[in-house]
Formats: C-alpha cells, sequence, structure tokens
C-alpha cells in the first residue's frame, strides 16, 4: 500500500488533494504535513497529520521514517505577489525548502510531484502558444525559484534516478480554499463579492489575459501524472497545462449572466498588473495531452455557475442574494 506525504496541506492546492487522495488510497495512506494546524474540519479529521517545516531536513525524515513514506506531494512555496513582498522569504521556502524535500525523497527513494508555475516564463518568453520548451527568463523571485526548481528536479532524475514529476500550473479557481498571495487570485475574489455586494474592484487590466484552471481539473492533473507510466514520459517535469483562458472582463460577463446587476471596475496594482505582463496569455500543453492523456474538463461556462452556486451555499446567503 502506498502511502503520501503532502507538504503545505493546508494551502490551497494542498488541502483539497489531501481530501481527494484519502477518498481515492485510503484515509490513513495520506499523510498531511504543515507549519500550522488545519482549521478545516474535513481536512483536520480525515486523517492523519504531522507539524512539518521544510526548512528542517531532519524534520522532514523523521516524519518520513514515522509514517514509511514512498510517494511526496510537495506544495509548501511562496506565491508570487508574497514572494516580491518577501523575497527573502520566497527564496528560502521555495528553493531551500524543495532541496531538502528532494534529498529526504533520494534518501528513502520516493516519488516526487512538485508544482512549477506559468511564473516560470518572463517577457521573452512567446506570448502566444507558449511552446512546452522554450526560453524561460522570468523577472520575479517566485519565477526564478520555479525555474530553478524544474532544472534542480531535472538534475535528480537525471544524476540519481529519482522519480519527480510536476506540471506548470495556470491561475488555480477554488471555492474551497481562499486566495494565498497569487497574481491571478482575483478570479476567486470576484465571486465572493459578486455574491456579497454585487460589485468588485479588479487590479488588474480588464484586457489581462491570462491561463486558468479549475481546481478539479488541476487535482486529476496531479493525480493522473503520478499514476502514469513513467516509460510514456519525455519530459516528467514542468508539463505546461491549461483548461481555459480569460480576461477580467471576460470572467465579469459571465458572471452577469447569472447577476445581471454585478459591476466591476479597476484600480490597477502595479506590482501584480506588471507580474501578469510577464506572464504567456495562453500555454500549448500538447506535451502533457500526449504523453500522459491531459484532458481538461471545465471551461468559464462551467466554472461560473459552479463557483456562484457553491459560495451561495457555503456563504449561507440569503435565497435573494443567490446567484439567478
Amino acid at each position: 500500500m502506498k502511502t503520501f506525504l503532502v507538504t503545505g496541506a493546508v494551502g490551497q492546492i494542498g488541502s483539497e488533494l489531501t481530501i481527494a487522495l484519502r477518498k481515492k488510497y485510503g484515509e490513513s495512506s495520506v499523510i498531511a504535513t504543515d507549519i500550522k494546524m488545519p482549521s478545516d474540519p474535513e481536512l483536520r479529521d480525515s486523517g492523519p497529520f504531522e507539524f512539518l517545516d521544510c526548512l528542517d531536513p531532519h524534520h522532514i525524515t523523521r516524519v518520513m521514517q514515522i509514517h514509511k513514506t514512498d510517494t511526496i506531494f510537495h506544495l509548501a512555496a511562496i506565491l508570487s505577489a508574497v514572494g516580491e513582498i518577501k523575497p527573502n522569504m520566497a527564496w528560502q521556502v521555495n528553493m531551500n525548502g524543495l532541496y531538502n524535500i528532494l534529498e529526504a525523497a533520494r534518501q528513502y527513494k520516493c516519488s516526487l510531484f512538485v508544482p512549477s508555475s506559468i511564473g516560470a516564463f518572463g517577457r521573452s518568453t512567446p506570448l502566444d502558444n507558449t511552446p512546452q520548451d522554450t526560453i524561460q527568463r522570468p523577472d520575479t523571485m517566485y519565477g526564478v525559484t520555479k525555474v530553478a526548481g524544474e532544472l534542480l528536479c531535472d538534475y535528480y532524475f537525471k544524476r540519481f534516478g529519482l522519480d519527480t514529476r510536476g506540471v506548470r500550473f495556470p491561475g488555480l479557481i477554488s471555492h474551497k480554499t481562499e486566495p494565498g498571495g497569487g497574481t491571478t487570485d482575483y478570479a476567486v475574489e470576484i465571486f465572493y463579492e459578486a455574491l456579497k455586494h454585487r460589485k468588485y474592484t479588479c487590479y488588474l487590466r480588464q484586457d489581462t489575459s491570462l491561463d486558468m484552471m479549475y481546481m478539479p481539473d488541476a487535482l486529476n492533473a496531479m493525480i493522473n501524472l503520478m499514476e502514469a507510466d513513467p516509460a510514456n514520459l519525455v519530459h516528467h517535469n514542468a508539463f505546461n497545462v491549461t483548461a481555459m483562458n480569460f480576461t477580467p472582463a471576460d470572467l465579469a460577463k459571465e458572471i452577469q449572466k447569472h447577476i445581471p446587476e454585478f459591476e466591476i471596475d479597476y484600480e490597477i496594482d502595479p506590482v501584480r498588473q506588471e507580474i501578469a505582463d510577464s506572464w504567456p496569455n495562453y500555454m500549448d500543453d500538447s506535451a502533457a495531452r500526449k504523453e500522459w492523456g491531459w484532458n481538461p474538463s471545465y471551461l468559464i461556462e462551467t466554472v461560473t455557475a459552479d463557483m456562484l452556486d457553491q459560495l451561495s451555499q457555503r456563504l449561507k446567503l440569503p435565497h435573494e442574494q443567490k446567484s439567478r
């Protein structure tokens, strides 16, 4: 029986991945770890939890010894917007933390999933139909750590035969966990504000085109890649994956189909706008589709309808405030 260890399990991706893995492989088989205790009862009570600081290598190996880990999903990271405010912390967590996890995985011969991001690209990268293999010159600390992380995972695969795998995520949308400091967080915040106040002030320009993905598709991407036959994988790490592409104006129009009185205005955050402008408009994910069958299920229409429905129930809004 496989035993999975999830770092950053209280974060946006980790909290939902942990639950998905427990439903698929059994609750006792998935060890959630983080530097803070889960507040979500489902995450907290559905299986084992350990405090783990990825900056402490002895802490990592102790937890792995106790639970006999053979597969790691390393999700502990500092995201793009926070990384520009605290670049030193971003380097420490994103690079030193990854190195410690890689060493532990090498020592215990674990398979390892490490996510990358569209943030690994830069202004000199082709913005439209961004290739799987292309120039990567990001100008944010987050992006720098993501490129270095991709290279480091490739090195451990080639040098030590470590089974490292990963994807480059676009912006992620989820109704279960609130935003955590990313540049694409507007695509989650907008739904809360639409339901609560019928208005949203967006920090990106209305024509900022970015790739996005709904969390159920992101979870499937991670699990399916880790289950893929290694003989079919050419790239192993940093697969481009995407599901849809839209601008803030596009998303606002889609929300207005459900909430006609919803309004959006714009107050540009220069830091996050500069980050977004350095990212691709849309990525070519044909390598992921060919090598391990990547195929997303959600588009902007189905995401919008589901987000409004799920958040209406979660926020316990009176009937007249729910989306129409």
